[in-house]
């Protein structure tokens, strides 16, 4: 290593220029890079689709379900099956591990797909396989409303979609809630009887001629004429005109006998904003595409559109996910420079200006070096990299500021800056690579976390090991060089002078002021060592006592206050799109008193066949800014209480809590048995968490039946009449959506336009179906001769996970409560209780994901020790010593309970486990660079105590300052501080600094008790290990001589 520093230092000015460029290359990729709220994460997720005409739920379970499960069940990588099976319809949902191959797992689950085909009924659908990937989301919605004609509406929307779909990183866009339109033939039932006809005349007239027929070409010999008969329907008057039938030869078409018109199909939903018909254009980003700079573009394309719009249309933009992400951007940024700001000044407080500018040359030359690499290994700069970068401002100095105070003393006795720093980085490269080596070693586990929030956190230690990696080339090769040119010796008092040289030469003890204090702290210490370290084990036991007693409990990931509150209306029974859209608007009515909503959308909408039949629409409240409201789950608690007595519906209320998790936090599976005791066994749930309380919007997904009308004909009786199922069928069809029997594309559309015969509205009724009649031979017949009309039983779907039948009940749970004290609370009582017999459970949502993160951060912290006790035995080649070491880590996990407990929150799981996690990287850092020099001191003959006490005296300042500059840096995240240097504005509270405030008091608070254990305890196990060894029992007897300081 010292030929590498020589090398650098003989060719300085290409030191300077690699700088430079290092700072070139880190610009462009930060400007180029892609930014976002959370890492995009790769989770290979298919849908798989079949079903089979009338067959119940139980038959599609195990006719189509279970043969999908066993094939796609033995897939490799495969996390997780949900599968579900309904009258005529089953699907199943299979999710691979996060991070895996999303072709691979495709070309497999198409592999098993085309194995199960032989295995499937006949008569089932042909499987369909899709991909369900969560990235492709979208990251705004432009909500178009007014009081307009609905063409007019759908035109504009249909301009919207082409503009914006023009945009680069745009990957699609889709409008949602506009009709298609059709062409609608009305044709009285007693027309039939009047003229004669059959159900086919009709529908084949149509058809017939509305082809285009390449007729061929005649060749005369000396030319050659293409024929071609045009029979292709090409406007309305195409089809009033049409023949039916020649009677007498009179010609009766179309015109004659029925009503046609251009119209929209039947809605299958509505949606409003502010109480104003609305449509929902969706707009989806491309991977890797920069969401700030991508919606930006959006708005300006559809603001130019505007100018030209009528003034009573008016278009909002919800969901703005660039909005967030800048504004969460901007506030993390302008943390980051404050953060960088205050070391800096901390560094030129205790060492100067001169000193300061160089080792504040190594927090951008790191961070942008980190950023580079990140751009090159295909992230993107999410929130969860920016504080990765925050984290790791005091830790990239911590090299810079041992190099500079070593060669800082170097220059004060009389070396030229070439030679200290050459001295500096070449004393101090093995200790500073081996701090940055245990470091690094603390976040190579959390490399192998290979769970959704592993991989949403996984950038954290990306960032980390890169910046890390690039501080230690900072420390010891450009910040010296640069060092070595522009470096002199700081102007020092002569108080100064004397602490210097009584640190280095002379009597500690006679250093004054704080180092002063420190040393009669630290002399009283390593003379009764055994004392000490019996205090720190009692300090590390009355912290775990206290939190236990007096903490806020465990939690898995920190919420923010979101800026918006879902509703999600249900109901049991078969209703029509009109009336779930009158119940919805009896929800939506009383929200309108609440001014803390800037907007209210609305969606009512039939059932798409995936679960969701009992949901009947859902509401968003766009709220005011956080600082302008009260609390999202106070508002959200009064509109509960508002709704509740609304007859007929359930209606949840949920606050997003901005983590990177979805769903209800409170999650039970029910497992086995049948449906009895399925139903049963909710009860009992539900009966545990009314005992408990606190828990509300409590669903489940338990099966209910319901009614359809069932259609017997009798064949034989309905020959009689010369009518068959065929003639029955039809009949029905014009009595519902009609018969499509062609179509055509007009000049005005941008697609066909289908041809549809039915009945007029005023005959398609359930009434009407009773007195329906069909044309047959004999003229027309009631369906009631032959056909009769019983009610039956609907069958609730069939859930599944995991290839068992399973009913899940979720909830929410009160502001104020946490959900693993409600969950064991829970567990208890259900226990008390008793589960019906053959039914088992188990806790899924956030007990499941607590219980798996526990697991992995446990195994990755006892590998972070293992990797860093390796690097410790290289470093000093001692067993104690490298124990020492490692028991600062166990006693600042003290630190990080009673930082918690100061600032009043909970320890998360997630990020209070990170948070320890990464404190043992910090903290080995300081007590390395301590014993290295600890040893040096042995090394040169002095005594035990007197080396243990000259190394708190020269490492006391290096020690402190890499402390308060990590502290420093994470302050105003412990406080919840969005600094703002720019705008000379501090904001306390906002959401952005939320989620960070876990970990930065937990690194805080472990850091602090960390440092006075390190100044402290160290050097008294330092003493206490050097006892015990031949080499100290040897040295004892020189403490009484001339040249040793007698510290008895």
């Amino acid at each position: 290593m010292s030929a590498f520093i020589d090398a650098a230092f003989s060719r300085s000015r290409l030191v300077v220029l690699l700088l430079i460029l290092l700072f070139s290359v880190g610009l462009i990729s930060y400007v180029s890079i892609a930014k976002e709220s959370w890492p995009e994460i790769v989770r290979p997720t298919f849908f798989i689709n079949t079903g089979l005409d009338g067959i119940s739920p139980s038959d599609s379970e195990r006719l189509l379900v279970e043969p999908l499960e066993r094939e796609l069940g033995s897939l490799p990588g495969l996390d997780r099956i949900e599968s579900f099976a309904g009258e005529g319809s089953a699907y199943v949902i299979a999710e691979f591990r996060p991070g895996g191959n999303v072709d691979e797992a495709l070309d497999n689950v198409r592999e098993a797909v085309d194995r199960v085909q032989g295995d499937m009924p006949s008569e089932a659908y042909d499987i369909t396989v899709a991909e369900l990937d969560m990235s492709q989301l979208p990251i705004m919605l432009l909500i178009l409303s007014g009081p307009v004609p609905e063409r007019t509406l759908n035109q504009l929307a249909d301009s919207v979609e082409e503009v914006v779909s023009s945009i680069d990183g745009v990957l699609e866009v889709g409008v949602v809630g506009k009709r298609s339109e059709f062409i609608e033939v009305l044709i009285d039932p007693t027309v039939f009887q009047t003229y004669s006809l059959s159900y086919d005349e009709v529908i084949s007239q149509i058809t017939r001629n509305n082809q285009l027929i390449a007729a061929g070409a005649i060749d005369s010999g000396t030319g050659r004429v293409v024929l071609k008969v045009p029979g292709l329907i090409e406007d309305l008057s195409d089809v009033l005109n049409m023949p039916i039938k020649v009677r007498d030869g009179t010609v009766v078409t179309f015109e004659d006998v029925a009503e046609i018109r251009r119209t929209f199909r039947e809605p299958t939903s509505f949606s409003r904003i502010n109480g104003q018909p609305s449509l929902t254009i969706e707009v989806v980003k491309n991977s890797g595409a920069n969401i700030i700079s991508t919606a930006d573009e959006v708005r300006q394309r559809v603001n130019a559109l505007q100018a030209d719009w009528p003034e009573s249309v008016q278009m909002d933009i919800l969901q703005d996910q660039s909005e967030d992400v800048s504004t969460v951007f901007f506030e993390l940024q302008a943390n980051v420079i404050a953060a960088v700001v205050l070391v800096f000044i901390s560094i030129t407080f205790a060492m100067g200006f001169r000193s300061a500018i160089l080792v504040g040359l190594s927090i951008p030359g790191a961070f942008l070096t980190g950023v580079a690499a990140l751009w090159a290994l295909g992230y993107t700069l999410s929130f969860i990299v920016l504080f990765a970068l925050i984290l790791v401002v005091g830790m990239l100095v911590d090299g810079a500021i041992v190099t500079t105070e070593l060669a800082d003393r170097r220059l004060q006795d009389g070396d030229e800056p070439k030679e200290a720093y050459s001295f500096a980085a070449k004393r101090m490269a093995w200790p500073i690579i081996a701090s940055a080596a245990t470091t690094i070693s603390v976040f190579v586990p959390l490399l192998f976390w290979n769970s959704f929030l592993g991989q949403i956190m996984k950038p954290l230690p990306v960032t980390l090991i890169v910046t890390l990696t690039a501080s230690v080339f900072m420390a010891l090769i450009f910040i010296p060089v640069v060092g070595g040119l522009i470096g002199r010796a700081q102007p020092r008092s002569a108080r100064a002078k004397e602490a210097l040289y009584h640190s280095e030469y002379g009597d500690p003890r006679k250093i004054g002021g704080m180092t002063g204090t420190y040393i009669k702290v630290l002399r009283w210490a390593i003379i009764r060592p055994g004392a000490v370290v019996l205090g720190a084990v009692a300090l590390l036991l009355a912290s775990f006592g206290f939190y236990a007693q007096m903490g806020n409990g465990v939690t898995l990931f920190p919420s923010s206050e979101p800026n918006v509150i879902q509703l999600q209306i249900s109901s049991r029974d078969n209703i029509s799109i009109y009336e779930r859209d009158r119940l919805v608007r009896l929800v939506e009515d009383r929200l309108w008193k609440y001014d803390e909503a800037s907007s209210i959308y609305a969606q009512s909408s039939l059932p798409a066949g995936r679960g969701d039949e009992e949901t009947i629409g859902t509401i968003n409240l766009s709220l005011l800014d956080w600082d302008l409201r009260r609390k999202a789950a106070l508002i959200a608690e009064d509109i509960r209480e508002d709704v509740s007595d609304i007859p007929g519906i359930s209606v949840q209320v949920s606050t997003p809590d901005g983590g990177p998790t979805a769903g209800k936090p409170i999650s039970i599976q029910i497992i086995g048995g049948n449906k009895f005791s399925q139903s049963a066994a909710v009860d009992v749930i539900k009966s545990a968490m009314a005992s408990v309380g606190g828990f509300v919007d409590i669903t489940d997904t338990k099966s209910l039946p319901g009614v359809e009308l069932s259609i017997n004909v009798d064949r034989v009786e309905a020959a009689r009449y010369g009518a068959d199922v065929n003639i029955l069928g039809q009949s029905v069809q014009l009595l519902t959506q009609g018969i499509e029997v062609a179509s055509y594309r007009p000049e005005d559309a941008t697609e066909s336009l289908s041809i549809r015969v039915r009945f007029p509205s005023e005959n398609r009724s359930l009434a009407e179906l009773g007195n329906l009649r069909v044309p047959t031979q004999t003229g027309l017949v009631p369906v009631s001769n032959f056909v009769g009309f019983q009610p039956t039983e609907r069958l609730g779907a069939i859930r599944r996970i995991d290839e068992n039948p399973v009913v899940t009940i979720e909830a929410n749970i009160a502001p104020g409560l946490l959900v693993a004290d409600q969950n064991r609370k829970l567990l208890a009582e259900i226990r008390s209780i008793g589960m019906p017999e053959g039914v088992d459970y188990k806790f899924g949502g956030d007990a499941q994901d607590m219980a798996e993160t526990f697991t992995f951060l446990l195994g990755a912290f006892i590998s972070a020790i293992f990797l860093m006790f390796m690097v410790l035995l290289v470093q000093f080649n001692r067993f104690d010593q490298a124990l020492i070491i490692l028991s600062a880590i166990v006693f600042s996990v003290g630190g990080v309970l009673i930082g918690l407990l100061v600032m009043g929150r909970p320890f998360g799981l997630v990020m209070s486990g990170i948070g320890v996690i990464a404190l043992a990287g910090i903290v080995v850092n300081n007590n390395i660079v301590l014993i290295d020099t600890f040893n040096q001191l042995i090394a040169r003959g002095q005594p035990t105590l007197e080396a243990a006490l000259r190394t708190g005296a020269q490492r006391l300042r290096p020690v402190m300052l890499t402390t308060i500059t990590t502290a420093l840096g994470l302050m105003p995240m412990v406080f919840g501080l969005s600094i703002s240097l720019i705008d000379r504005e501090i904001v306390q509270g906002a959401p952005s600094t939320a989620i960070w405030v876990e970990m930065s008091s937990a690194i805080v608070g472990g850091l602090l008790v960390a440092t006075v254990l390190t100044l402290v305890v160290t050097p008294a196990m330092l003493v206490l290990a050097e006892r015990k060894s031949d080499k100290a029992k040897a040295q004892e007897p020189n403490l009484g001589t001339p040249d040793a300081l007698d510290l008895t």
